[in-house]
């Protein structure tokens, strides 16, 4: 049983925990995103109509009053930096305040990328050591979660700890995907699991650690063939030294997965949820996408029919809208029918057309009386990744033009810039991918 946040605090120093450094892990493939995946950065992806799921940590950080910030960077970077800008948009910027993208440290070969959360961290020792602080916060930039790190720093403080590691509780039917730890009745951890097939215990690591920084330094230096924090580097810490789970019991999601990502943004349509963004005080860079203008207000027809949906702004709806999440920009023309499903911005779905639990990226064209999403097949999962695409939800891929009258089945797959030629006549039955060339899969 973990104990309560507060309790046995014994105590909390009075030392500014502003001054820890932040370090953003954001530099995953993301794989099981699919071609969510395909043009950009796991943590770059849009969610929630205008956010993308770097927001999360980053304004954690901010409503922290946290201050410096490196990002770690590797596949696909660019949307992710676009986005980041200079930090401007999340107030870091200034002589003490910013935001550092850390691009890869890669050798010769593209097996020299990162091969590990600590072998990142390792590569980017110099951005510690030019960046003095008693502690060194290292984060994932692809969880959906509100948390106040400041009282997390204290709470490291306060148990004198040398790494301090954020858990929670999950279904212990869940806990093979998380690194689990046991603790004793002060919250030390006294034993480690990686993922473990038969659990001990069903706390899980949200992979968010505080470090004191001369303990992580002298970590990293120990052992070069030590890559990563949960397999190896935490398991000897908690062998050899004083290492603390901090206890959280809010609203967590790792949304690495087409399922998790959906079901995380239907969950902002349910008040009952936990995931609040605006209470939360989420903040996301609205100028990063190049406009050159501002989206008007959403516009409703007169026959738009809309229920539990969120509409951004820029949208304009002529037909009808069910339990989904749009974002700016975004046409349903009349006759047009979205259900269950993420639009991203500037998509558009014409007259009589159908988009039925799906996942559409940016500029999609959903012509007339194409539907997205077609038929009962929930069960037949994606023959290309049949780990990512098995509940029934189909994914379309950027800028993509689906021809009129095109079918597409359950648990489909199209990739960007596929257009309207390359579609099969028939359509895409269910559990078929469509590459950029026309191959079908």
């Amino acid at each position: 049983m973990l104990e309560k946040e507060g309790e046995g605090w014994g105590g909390a120093s009075m030392r500014n925990t502003r001054q820890a450094l932040v370090l953003l892990l954001a530099g995953g493939v993301g794989s099981r995103l699919n071609i969510l995946v395909e043009q950009r950065a796991k943590p770059a992806v849009p969610f929630g109509g205008i956010y993308r799921i770097i927001d999360f940590s980053l304004s954690n950080v901010t409503n922290s009053r946290l201050q410096k910030v490196g990002v770690l960077t590797q596949y696909k970077p660019l949307s992710l930096m676009n986005h980041l800008g200079a930090g401007e948009a999340w107030d870091l910027t200034g002589r003490t305040r910013g935001v550092k993208i850390l691009p890869p440290r890669t050798g010769a070969k593209d097996s020299d990328w990162y091969k590990g959360t600590a072998d990142a961290v390792r590569r980017n020792i110099d951005f510690i050591e030019a960046n003095p602080s008693e502690e060194v916060l290292i984060l994932s930039g692809d969880h959906i979660y509100h948390m106040d790190f400041e009282v997390m720093l204290e709470y490291h403080r306060s148990k004198k700890a040398d790494v301090t590691v954020s858990m929670m509780v999950v279904p212990k039917s869940q806990i093979r995907h998380y690194g689990a730890g046991i603790i004793d009745d002060k919250n030390r951890i006294i034993d480690w699991e990686e993922k473990p097939e038969k659990p001990r215990s069903n706390l899980a690591s949200m992979g968010i650690y505080v470090f004191d920084r001369n303990y992580l330094l002298e970590a990293l230096a120990r052992n070069k063939d030590e890559l990563d924090f949960g397999m190896h580097l935490l398991p000897w810490a908690i062998e050899n030294d004083n290492v603390f789970a901090y206890p959280f019991y809010g609203y967590w999601r790792d949304v690495g997965t087409i399922q998790a990502y959906w079901q995380a943004n239907m969950d902002i349509l349910n008040p009952d949820s936990g995931l609040l963004p605006e209470q939360w005080g989420i903040i996301t860079n609205v100028e990063s996408s190049h406009r050159i203008y501002d989206w008007p207000p959403a516009r409703y027809g007169y026959k738009a029919e809309l229920h539990n949906s969120m509409i951004a702004a820029g949208c304009r709806i002529e037909g009808t809208v069910v339990n989904s999440i749009l974002a700016p920009g975004v046409t349903v023309e009349k006759g047009a029918m979205v259900q269950d499903s993420i639009l991203f911005e500037g998509c558009t779905v014409r007259k009589d057309g159908v988009v039925d639990l799906a996942i559409v990226d940016k500029y999609v064209e959903v012509s007339e009386r194409a539907v997205v999403g077609y038929g009962d097949g929930h069960d037949v999962v994606n023959c290309a990744s049949p780990d990512h695409l098995y509940t029934g939800i189909t994914v379309i891929g950027k800028r993509v033009t689906i021809p009129s009258g095109i079918t597409i089945g359950r648990n489909c797959a199209v990739h960007g810039f596929t257009t309207g030629d390359k579609f099969p006549a028939s359509g895409l039955n269910d559990g078929e991918t469509l590459l950029q060339d026309g191959t079908v899969k």
